[in-house]
């Protein structure tokens, strides 16, 4: 590898704000904030809107949407022979 080209890999502290969950990885995020982690050091901090601890679907509380519906209704609106050949 060529030197001085890569960026930083460090350990750092992904916040997640909406289920007030948090996570150390290895990362080259840059960021202004820090936090003092559970082991007693300080590292970088990153807040995020969402992750595994708010998605929906690792949650289990994902929606599915009514798929049958739009289907029935499609075929109510397009019922006639529009594909046979005209006399």
């Amino acid at each position: 590898m060529k030197p001085d080209i890569h960026p930083e890999y460090r350990p750092v502290v992904f916040q997640d704000v909406s289920a007030d969950h948090a996570f150390l990885t290895r990362s080259s995020v840059k960021t202004n904030q820090t936090i003092k982690w559970e082991d007693g050091n300080e590292y970088p901090l990153v807040k995020v809107d969402i992750s595994s601890a708010s998605h929906p679907f690792f949650t289990g509380k994902q929606k599915f949407v009514d798929t049958a519906g739009r289907v029935e209704k499609f075929q109510r609106k397009f019922a006639g022979n529009y594909f046979s050949k005209k006399k």
